[in-house]
């Protein structure tokens, strides 16, 4: 069986925008206040981040869950790592993701300025550059027979769809609109020339799912 290529509950505003502006350590999505696009996934039972017991079931529940079904790795982009711009300056600071990072598989992180693989816990990360093709190819091999998960952001899923790598992707739309930011589209009507698109309303009301699989 074909190792896919899957985008996993990425959230976005009703106007398509996934990430603000001007990000920095402390703001990592910018001017974007994060919860306003992730509370429906907050207020699961299956959020991994959950200190009290509770939350919701259903099908926010069941997306919060698949998120790492049948993940061998992951691709992400250099500022889903961390804030830092050009060459390496702290090699000491380890990025956004703390001592135990959620991802718990090989993670190849593109970059133009490469450093050594780093490890945390059970997540190791590697500095790549390359173009998509060659670093899905890196993902796949480390991922032994499993998927391969693109986390973001979103330069870094649209870099991959504009390579027509993507063969699957949960969109998580939530009903705010947010007017500047980096946009993962104007319309997901753009995608249906190579997608297949299922539009799933939460009975939350929180969040409309946007399920996509090649065609």
């Amino acid at each position: 069986m074909a190792q896919l290529l899957r985008v996993q509950n990425f959230n976005v505003s009703s106007d398509g925008i996934g990430a603000g502006e001007d990000q920095s350590l402390e703001r990592p999505f910018g001017h974007v206040e994060p919860e306003r696009l992730f509370a429906w996934a907050g207020a699961t039972a299956s959020w991994p981040m959950r200190t009290d017991p509770g939350g919701s079931r259903g099908l926010d529940d069941y997306l919060t869950r698949d998120y790492a079904r049948n993940i061998g790795a992951e691709i992400m982009g250099r500022n889903k790592f961390g804030p830092q711009r050009g060459p390496w300056q702290d090699h000491e600071w380890q990025g956004w993701w703390g001592d135990e990072p959620p991802f718990r598989t090989p993670v190849f992180v593109l970059t133009h300025h490469k450093r050594p693989s780093l490890t945390l816990s059970d997540t190791t990360f590697h500095f790549v550059d390359g173009d998509p093709a060659t670093v899905l190819e890196q993902a796949r091999e480390a991922a032994q027979g499993k998927d391969v998960r693109l986390g973001g952001g979103v330069r870094t899923i649209r870099q991959f769809l504009d390579a027509d790598l993507v063969d699957t992707m949960h969109i998580a739309v939530s009903p705010v609109k947010l007017g500047a930011g980096l946009r993962l589209w104007e319309s997901p009507d753009e995608l249906l020339d190579r997608f297949h698109l299922e539009v799933v309303p939460s009975p939350s009301g929180a969040v409309t799912h946007h399920l996509f699989w090649r065609k």
